[in-house]
């Protein structure tokens, strides 16, 4: 029998199942005899405990792990929570009664609130686990222990179990909730294990069950073959023998470049994804520098971070992408204010626009900083701003540098790091206009929009006019061409980038990037699909943009078709019916053309 979810990579594994333990029961509702004083003491160390727990986890896993378990640790500190469990308390509540209650409100809050906020309910429910089950005494339920090698099956995985995997023993991830960008796909990506979510049926399958797992075609095979099992232990040997393969750059079998750059959420990546043949950085995200803060950074603080950056990639082009925040990333310095739809709301460049000078400052420390790395500026000197809208009155210590001339100036020294900028959200040419000139005026080189929503590549045309570049944000353009919430398991069945309608976007991006001779990028997680990575480039996809782990899949996949390929496998997505339909018909036209 075959269960049916989003795959999440290209791997496979094989080997039997087993199951998360199930949650702690839910505390009773019976009044308390303990004092609420007693009660929010014990609560009191063990929201610190949780805290110094998920903070420790993150400082081992690192990367992108680290961001999400530093969130969660914010979680377990959170004051609105805390007086919210006291409040309960004065009601005879039991600590890990109120605990429950006050974290499952802010739960169904964020549930309402939608998008990115929903997404972190499900941590909210681990971090009340970790903390009722500090309360209790007892071990909070986490990924069960074994032996030997085994297939994990889970309703769903919080961040904190997924960061710490022993990657010896879980060899690949069933759940029957996510999607393709929830925190269970995006660090299974990260780490490479072979994963599939929103598998309907996963919550029957037994401890024990045999099962091939293919995240390929996003298929649970439970009653495997003798030839299924071989098909798909060879499938893991070749794998195995392309991410040992010599790092080269990416390259049609034409010999046609195809540029394959990481996708990073901080500078600690960077060495990594150098590591495993990144050719630069394609989407750099700077909310890791304003999530957690009380107030917009400083320029200076920018400075700072995007020089370690930059550093990192000399020699390199970076493309940045500004603040990407709003009402379902709520800042209390940019816009908290509640919307009905947040994904439809003030988010991105819209938000930004309402908030101009924090708009402004990001872009003159990106200015400054690639300043700085190029030679253009002492990188020792502190940055004085007299005034975020004009470089020329930028001081260096006591140099006065015009970092806005020597940037623009076509003659660059070799060994240079290129530094290209672009807004989230850009809707049209209006906001591209807006973008575009603030960003020279302050000093960008090189800037450029995403195209996320379906709207920019109907006038793709209009925005080339002035943009420098188009990045194509599969994530979300996926999301509003289809009307389906990324994270919401219940329609990670339309979640899919396959889709025609996605893919005749993709497409009239392309051929305006070819008409102006102007690059065009994909940054979505739709990269990382080494065959539909081939398909973005035959629409007239000209970069790829991805998680580090899965260079060495894409770069293999191109290299093994022409860039007349390419577009004739593009051609017969465009053409099919749905996205299941797209991805069936260029498999099989692949593998023909492979045997011919």
């Amino acid at each position: 029998m075959l269960l049916q979810g989003v795959g999440v990579g290209r791997g496979s594994a094989v080997g039997p199942t087993l199951r998360m333990p199930e949650p702690l029961a839910e505390p009773t509702d019976e009044p308390s005899d303990a004092s609420p004083s007693a009660e929010f003491a014990r609560i009191h160390e063990a929201l610190a405990h949780v805290a110094a727990d998920l903070e420790a986890r993150g400082a081992a896993a690192g990367g992108e792990a680290q961001d999400v378990l530093n969130a969660q640790a914010l979680m377990a500190q959170d004051p609105t929570i805390a007086d919210d469990i006291q409040v309960r308390l004065g009601d005879r509540k039991s600590a890990d009664r109120a605990v429950y209650e006050a974290f499952a409100g802010f739960r169904d809050l964020l549930l309402q609130m939608g998008g990115y906020m929903a997404e972190r309910a499900t941590d909210l429910d681990d971090v009340s686990q970790r903390i009722i089950a500090r309360l209790r005494g007892v071990q909070a339920p986490g990924v069960p222990e074994s032996e030997t090698p085994f297939i994990l099956v889970a309703h769903d995985l919080a961040p904190a179990d997924t960061a710490l995997l022993d990657l010896t023993k879980v060899i690949g991830l069933i759940t029957r909730e996510g999607g393709p960008t929830s925190h269970t796909a995006i660090l299974a990506r990260s780490k490479s294990i072979p994963a599939i979510v929103g598998v309907g049926g996963a919550e029957e399958l037994a401890d024990g069950t045999f099962v091939v797992l293919d995240a390929g075609s996003g298929t649970v095979n439970t009653q495997p073959t003798d030839d299924d099992l071989a098909e798909a232990r060879a499938a893991i040997a070749a794998r195995a023998a392309v991410a040992a393969a010599p790092l080269s750059a990416g390259a049609l079998a034409d010999g046609t470049l195809v540029p394959l750059l990481a996708n990073l959420g901080s500078a600690d990546g960077a060495e990594e994804a150098v590591a495993l043949g990144a050719e630069g950085v394609g989407l750099f995200r700077t909310e890791f520098l304003f999530l957690d803060a009380t107030e917009a950074p400083s320029v200076e603080t920018q400075v700072a971070e995007y020089e370690r950056m930059l550093r990192a990639f000399v020699g390199k082009k970076v493309v940045v992408r500004v603040l990407d925040a709003g009402a379902d990333k709520p800042l209390s310095f940019l816009n908290d204010e509640k919307e009905e739809n947040p994904a439809l709301g003030l988010r991105g460049i819209r938000a930004l626009r309402a908030s101009e000078q924090i708009l402004r400052d990001q872009l003159t420390a990106l200015a400054i900083a690639e300043a700085r790395v190029n030679g253009f500026a002492p990188d020792t000197a502190p940055v004085q701003v007299q005034a975020a809208s004009d470089l020329g009155s930028l001081e260096f210590g006591d140099e006065k540098v015009d970092a806005a001339e020597a940037l623009a100036s076509s003659e660059q020294p070799a060994n240079t790091v290129e530094v290209w900028v672009m807004a989230p959200m850009v809707a049209d040419y209006d906001d591209t206009e807006y973008f575009v000139s603030l960003a020279r005026e302050l000093g960008v080189r090189v800037a450029g929009v995403m195209a996320e929503v379906p709207s920019l590549a109907v006038v793709a045309d209009q925005v080339f006019d002035i943009a420098d570049f188009v990045s194509i944000g599969t994530n979300d353009l996926t999301q509003y061409t289809l009307a389906a919430d990324r994270l919401l398991g219940s329609v990670a069945n339309l979640q899919d980038p396959w889709h025609p309608a996605v893919l005749r976007l993709v497409g009239m991006i392309g051929r305006a990037g070819r008409d102006a001779s102007k690059p065009v990028g994909v940054c979505g997680e739709a990269a990382a699909d080494p065959l539909l990575a081939v398909v973005l480039v035959g629409l007239g996809v000209t970069t790829l943009s991805m998680t580090p782990a899965a260079l060495a899949d894409v770069r293999a996949e191109l290299s093994r078709h022409t860039l007349a390929e390419a577009q004739e496998l593009a051609r017969v997505a465009v053409t099919a019916t749905s996205a299941a339909a797209a991805r069936q018909a260029v498999t099989r036209l692949s593998a023909a053309n492979a045997v011919g």
